[in-house]
């Protein structure tokens, strides 16, 4: 595709720079230089990345044996499509974006598996009422047709929020185990998402620096920020119960004591 080619294909889907750098990988400042003209030899590799997203002989985020998704863009899917997809495609749909995701890395499984484990184990040792559930499971945060999400970890303390669809309304606790294919859909998109559906708590974790970053909406603070040699306190729990990041970091050190 030529770049003006291009400019006529972002004008038809109705993407926006943020858009088709989230989709393409590509850092936003270099979209806009590209696609508006500053840079005059793009790098090939980058031109490829943006002729991916918008070429017209493709479908973006989804199968490309979906191929009813060709006569929508990105923006107007809803449940319905939602639910067509493939049973093998795992995808997450935000405010009628429909998103892959991609298989995780070892790291990601090892630290939701262990902290999963570490809920579980404290909710039934203490007869609690939330019940925390590991992904895949869908949770339509605004009780509309338009998002549907998979987080990492969730913790539901309504059990009337957890029908055998999915999970219908928003849960107290989200955490979320960062990956190169979900980073800016998870710390900007999912973050301001969760927010305004009335998460009480939302955690991020980063394998590759080492952090964690908590958000507690419901009291006014956040972020904060921890390291893997920390002890974070679960907010909705007023801080009764905590996860012990070091016991988390010495389960998966090996994977990064690797050469």
């Amino acid at each position: 595709m030529t770049i003006q080619e291009m400019r006529e294909r972002k004008k038809e889907l109705g993407y926006s720079y943020a858009q088709i750098a989230e989709l393409s990988g590509v850092p936003v400042g270099t979209v806009q230089k590209v696609l508006g003209g500053i840079t005059t030899s793009p790098r090939y590799d980058t031109l490829m990345a943006l002729e991916k997203v918008l070429s017209p002989k493709k479908v973006h985020m989804v199968s490309d044996t979906a191929v009813r998704y060709q006569a929508k863009r990105q923006g107007d899917y809803t449940l319905e499509d939602y639910y067509q997809l493939p049973e093998d495609k795992r995808a997450e749909l935000i405010d009628g974006w429909i998103y892959d995701m991609s298989a995780p890395t070892s790291a990601h499984q090892l630290i939701v598996n262990f902290i999963s484990a570490k809920l579980f184990q404290y909710v039934t040792s203490h007869n609690g009422n939330c019940i925390p559930i590991t992904s895949p499971i869908d949770v339509q945060l605004d009780c509309d047709d338009r998002t549907m999400i998979q987080p990492d970890i969730v913790v539901v303390c309504d059990r009337d929020k957890i029908i055998n669809r999915c999970i219908y309304g928003a849960p107290d606790l989200i955490i979320e185990v960062l990956s190169p294919a979900t980073r800016k859909r998870d710390t900007v998109i999912k973050l301001s998402k969760y927010l305004h559906a009335g998460v009480r708590e939302y955690w991020i974790i980063d394998p590759d620096k080492k952090i964690i970053l908590v958000y507690d909406f419901e009291h006014n603070s956040y972020p904060t920020i921890y390291g893997f040699n920390n002890t974070i306190p679960v907010s909705i729990w007023d801080g009764k119960f905590e996860i012990d990041f070091n016991e988390v970091y010495n389960y998966i050190r090996f994977l990064y004591e690797r050469v």
